[in-house]
């Protein structure tokens, strides 16, 4: 079936976004959707041929596409980060990720059989995991916060690192191909590194000076980081991936450049371009696969499961203070992700039309890595996270929205409850600044973005307390958490009385949370409490002093609002469900200040 290159793009849109639902509902990372889908849509049915269809266009739409992914992994590398990152982070990121590298590229020698220089290529691309592929895969395995610390920051550092490996193997592999020397490669990489830090520092003061409007800066990087690819390449030949890494990496750490904005339109604008990408790289895969691939990839990821990840992050972690069990889980999860797949398939396009041997492997046997690796860790992680005994009990602490005065108390008394894990996100730095001094555990930002995706640490967090003065942000925070803890445990408080709000409601509708607290309760109603004095009280009943006896010496008029039971779970007070506090449990009020 032949399809014209509007109706290709046309469905490859359609079936990304049914990809990105589907794993989005599945809690599994895209990745694995969308290579399944590419692969049914070429090689199995061949309803996709992107050859036939994109001809000459198919070469620079790939690699302007990677460029921008390269470009969006990298502005996430910052420099002040790695200090605090811990030593088995450091290790696994620099000589445990060279190790790796080392490793994998003499599997793929000889096991795979490739050259050592497509070797090389592939222990550069496979050795990495990143936050798009780690994330959904915490959430599902959900490990202590020590590993999932160690994961998470290390999937988010060795994603820049990773493809600035790659593309120097790259670069090496291609100036030895054209009979260059030792120099013309330095100058390559000189001249990659050159244009990208040149282009950033433009860009960056640029934006640092306000010479271009805010709304004009998403398309003005984009702009940017197009015209440093294009001009690297025309300087030196093949240097235009390094320069755009480049410019990410120092973008990001410009000082007094306001990125935010410019992350969030990168995200959205990769999440369409991998979404698009990997299914047409996927679907011009050759089936069957070169004689021999499908089996070496399955050994290869065998032994990178088995032996080279226990073996590098047993290096990295030494002296480190992780327990085995702990390091054991580390070595067990390691999905491969964006850089992989999509460094990947270009690479292999420009080496198989140099006519490269082997190049045709190179593909498969990566999209072998990330599939086994995406399908057997998900599967298996969270069974042996148990049997390990790493893994989180049930998620029981809260996720605060909101850094006011009244989410901080709030905040600050459940922060109290031996066990409970609280987390204070919100985008007001001054609230932010208060809850760190205080010792809260704090996310700076929307915790609804993707950034909140990839960094945010939901270990231990089981519920959603949307209580920020944004009515409009409360309602869209609780219905991206609706899916991550589900509906029952997503509660916001009101920013309008029932009165004010009643012809507003049916046009939210389904968007409205739960509200906290009393029927009448409101965000200004409580912080007026405060205000006169009211201060929110612990106390645990028993069978001496139960509730009656409570409200009998703090008054009729306290407002309960939560209650932990004796083994530790949770209650919220609502105004559909008041609580009913028995002895045992830790009541938690706010009581007027005659008390």
């Amino acid at each position: 079936m032949h399809l014209e290159l509007g109706m290709l793009l046309t469905l490859m849109l359609g079936i990304g976004f049914g990809c990105q639902w589907l794993a989005w509902r599945v809690r599994l990372p895209a990745i694995l959707f969308l290579l399944l889908a590419g692969i049914l849509a070429g090689p199995v049915t061949g309803l996709l041929q992107p050859d036939k269809v994109m001809g000459d266009l198919l070469f620079p739409v790939v690699s302007l596409a990677v460029a921008i992914i390269l470009f969006e992994g990298s502005l996430t590398l910052r420099f002040h980060e790695l200090k605090g990152i811990g030593h088995a982070v450091r290790g696994l990121v620099t000589y445990g990720a060279v190790f790796a590298l080392l490793m994998l590229a003499a599997a793929a020698h000889f096991i795979g059989g490739l050259g050592w220089e497509l070797s090389f290529l592939f222990g550069a691309l496979t050795c990495v995991t990143g936050p798009t592929v780690i994330a959904p895969m915490l959430r599902t395995v959900r490990p202590n916060a020590r590993i999932a610390n160690v994961l998470r920051w290390e999937g988010i550092v060795i994603d820049p690192v990773g493809a600035l490996f790659a593309v120097l193997v790259y670069e090496a592999i291609a100036s030895h191909r054209e009979g260059h020397s030792l120099q013309v490669f330095l100058g390559t990489v000189a001249c990659g590194a050159a244009v990208g830090a040149v282009a950033a520092l433009i860009h960056g003061n640029l934006l640092r000076r306000h010479w271009i409007p805010e709304y004009l800066q998403n398309f003005g990087t984009l702009a940017a980081v197009l015209i440093a690819f294009s001009a690297s390449n025309a300087i030196a030949h093949e240097s235009g991936l390094l320069a755009v890494t480049i410019m990410g990496i120092a973008l990001g750490n410009m000082r007094d450049v306001h990125i935010d904005d410019i992350m969030d339109f990168k995200e959205h604008l990769t999440t369409l371009l991998v979404s698009t990408l990997f299914i047409l790289l996927a679907a011009r895969l050759d089936w069957p696969l070169p004689q021999g691939t499908l089996f070496a990839g399955l050994m290869i990821f065998a032994a990178a499961q088995l032996i080279i990840r226990p073996l590098s992050v047993w290096i990295s972690s030494l002296g480190s203070g992780l327990t085995w069990r702990e390091r054991a889980l580390v070595a067990w999860v390691a999905p491969r992700g964006i850089v992989a797949a999509s460094v990947s398939a270009l690479f292999a396009i420009r080496l198989e039309g140099a006519g490269m041997a082997g190049a045709d492997k190179l593909v498969p046997l990566v999209f072998l890595m990330i599939i086994g690796t995406v399908v057997f860790q998900g599967a298996t992680a969270r069974p042996l996270a148990r049997w390990l005994r790493v893994a989180e009990p049930e998620p029981r602490g809260v996720l605060v929205y909101g850094a006011n005065a009244v989410a901080l108390e709030v905040a600050r008394a459940l922060h109290a409850i031996e066990g409970l894990r609280v987390v204070v996100a919100d985008d007001d730095w001054h609230g932010i600044r208060i809850a760190r001094m205080e010792g809260l555990p704090t996310f700076f930002g929307n915790p609804a973005s993707q950034a909140a995706d990839r960094s945010l640490d939901l270990a231990g967090i089981g519920h959603l307390m949307a209580m920020s003065t944004h009515r409009e942000l409360n309602s869209l925070v609780s219905v991206h958490y609706r899916e991550e803890f589900g509906r029952e445990r997503v509660f916001r408080l009101r920013n309008l009385s029932p009165e004010e709000s009643h012809g507003r409601v049916s046009l939210a509708g389904s968007l409205l949370a739960p509200a906290l607290f009393a029927e009448d309760m409101t965000h200004s109603r409580f912080d007026d409490l405060l205000r006169e004095g009211w201060r929110i009280k612990s106390t645990r009943l028993s069978e001496t002093f139960d509730w009656s006896r409570f409200t009998e010496q703090y008054g009729e008029n306290v407002v309960p609002l939560f209650g932990v039971e004796a083994r530790g779970d949770l209650r919220i007070a609502t105004g559909q469900r008041p609580l009913e506090p028995k002895p045992g449990w830790t009541v938690i009020a706010l009581v007027p200040p005659a008390a």
